[in-house]
């Protein structure tokens, strides 16, 4: 760090730190990245862009790097019940995006993300540890490195840390958070034979479980499975590996994949209850991704809200002289997506995920409606959230008019 002041600092150099950092940087910001880790390693985390954040990569800029570098297309979706495929649907095809998922190796996408940042101009410190955000009218991050530490200046912090995010907690930012309602177990495997060209998604409502195989390419999988936290039970380790293939297997993924497979990195579990911050920007700081709402899971959309704010803030600024205007704007943007998001995750886990009597007969009353006319269920985890979930969309869902 050459510099003690900046434009911008992003504390946080993963996929939406390094993506508004480095698009802001070619608009001639001063920005500085700083991330923690000096060698990213694997662990359970999401790995799937949706086709609404393959949009919000290309409107960025960095779609070319991510996919020629790190990523794997995935043209087609596979819907399951049980272990009956019920759909296969061509995403390139039928989505407004005219685009595929496309998976990527956790560690490999970081290195190219800090990499474009840096190309872009922005200046990445690694092995930079943030130890205090003070908000303000000039913000400012103390930072540690190798344990000397230096206080550094900008006209806005960025905090892009995460689902534990300390930049939220320095800052005074208030996280709200849904109870609890499932869990969700992952994996990495190598040699899974699976269709490459497909994410594989099973579900079994009378048990209130779902499975999510994302192949990376050349028969790399990460696999999920998706569970009621009433089960109270946590899958980690080595010894919990055989419970989590009969988990998977029950809910309808076939056991011969798995057997065939070759665990390549480690099991964990992690909470599915959405947390967020209601207007994530005040005093000179702004957080995106993860540190602003970490949705639920289980419907894979953290990494395309990641994109989606990093996109959000950078027309915000560039639009706008008085950064505490845009910063502002930006939250009031990120609030409104969010909120539709939201209710879509809540209804969708209360339709295909509740158990009992009572959710049986709402997927009796519902289901034959949603076949008849798909425009019921927006397709929201796919399509993006921007459409509507008003009353008159929440009637439709449940088929209560």
């Amino acid at each position: 760090m050459t510099s003690k002041s900046y434009d911008i600092i992003t504390v946080g150099g993963g996929l939406g730190g390094c993506a508004v950092a480095g698009a802001m940087a070619r608009k001639g910001a001063r920005v500085l990245v700083l991330e923690a880790e000096t060698a990213f390693r694997d662990r359970v985390r999401g790995e799937a862009l949706m086709p609404w954040g393959v949009a919000e990569a290309r409107r960025l800029g960095i779609y070319e790097a991510l996919a020629e570098s790190a990523g794997h297309r995935l043209p087609w979706w596979d819907n399951y019940h049980g272990q009956r495929r019920t759909s296969h649907v061509d995403l390139p095809r039928v989505t407004p995006q005219r685009a595929p998922v496309i998976t990527f190796y956790h560690p490999r996408m970081q290195e190219t993300m800090v990499a474009w940042a840096a190309l872009a101009g922005a200046r990445v410190s690694r092995g930079a540890r943030a130890v205090e955000v003070k908000p303000g009218a000039s913000p400012s991050v103390m930072v540690d490195v190798n344990g000397r530490r230096t206080e550094v200046r900008a006209r806005l912090v960025i905090g892009a840390d995460g689902r534990s995010s300390r930049v939220r907690t320095w800052a005074g930012f208030r996280a709200r958070r849904d109870p609890d309602h499932n869990l969700i177990a992952g994996v990495l495997y190598d040699d899974m034979p699976v269709d490459d060209g497909a994410a594989h998604f099973f579900l079994n409502s009378s048990i209130g479980r779902s499975v999510l195989l994302f192949p990376q390419g050349c028969g790399r999988v990460r696999a999920y499975v998706c569970y009621p936290s009433a089960l109270a039970y946590r899958l980690s380790g080595d010894g919990d590996l055989e419970r989590f293939v009969k988990d998977s297997a029950g809910t309808g993924a076939p056991a011969e994949q798995y057997a065939q497979a070759r665990v390549s990195g480690p099991l964990a579990t992690f909470d599915g209850a959405p947390a967020w911050v209601e207007h994530p920007f005040h005093d000179g700081v702004a957080l995106i991704g993860d540190a602003a709402a970490a949705s639920d899971p289980t419907w894979g959309q953290g990494l395309s809200m990641a994109l989606r704010d990093a996109r959000l803030l950078r027309d915000r600024l560039l639009a706008e002289e008085d950064w505490d205007a845009a910063g502002h704007a930006y939250a009031s943007d990120h609030d409104g997506y969010f909120s539709v998001l939201h209710k879509m995750e809540e209804w969708n886990s209360r339709m295909l995920l509740g158990t009992g009597p009572e959710a049986d007969a709402l997927r009796a009353r519902a289901l034959p409606l949603w076949r008849e006319d798909r425009t019921r269920r927006p397709e929201t985890f796919i399509n993006g959230p921007d459409h509507p979930a008003d009353e008159t969309v929440r009637r439709r869902f449940f088929g209560e008019e």
